[in-house]
């Protein structure tokens, strides 16, 4: 059996990306409030009759988060593209998160934990896991230190006005 050391730098610039891409949706809402937040599934309601995604998953949030992995992209030496297609990526896992929990019929800005962090954190880590220098054993560490990262920190945001729920 092969023992592949973790890449402590690879790990940490991804967690820096997750932490820009995941958290420009949640500063845009608190700075902005109400203003541009247009639904991404525009209200679209399926066969089960629940949303699509829901109407906390906004284009603000994803213009947001595009914006703001792009510039710590850039500051971390990648690309301004590299920093998009890693928020975009992001994003499409929350998205998917969003719609399973619709699914389930769990209800909107509800906390499901490994649904919630899982796939927003893995996707743009497979997406740009050469880029990012990632194997897969680093991919599930960041996965891992983004969870723990989402429960310590949701608290702290929560208590500073800037999350609406501690999770």
């Amino acid at each position: 059996m092969t023992y592949t050391a973790l890449c402590l730098n690879c790990i940490s610039q991804t967690v820096l990306l997750l932490l820009a891409a995941n958290g420009a949706p949640v500063l845009a809402r608190h700075w902005l409030k109400d203003r541009f937040s247009l639904p991404v599934d525009m209200g679209l309601k399926l066969g089960d009759g629940r949303a699509l995604f829901g109407s906390s998953k906004t284009w603000r949030g994803i213009i947001a988060s595009i914006n703001l992995t792009s510039l710590v992209a850039m500051v971390l030496g990648m690309s301004a593209l590299e920093g998009a297609v890693f928020s975009l990526a992001a994003m499409s896992g929350d998205l998917l998160a969003s719609f399973i929990k619709r699914r389930q019929g769990h209800a909107e800005s509800s906390r499901v934990r490994c649904i919630d962090t899982i796939p927003e954190s893995i996707m743009p880590a497979l997406v740009l896991h050469e880029q990012l220098g990632l194997s897969v054993t680093d991919i599930l560490a960041v996965a891992f230190t983004f969870f723990l990262l989402d429960v310590f920190l949701s608290p702290v945001l929560y208590r500073l006005h800037i999350k609406n729920r501690p999770y």
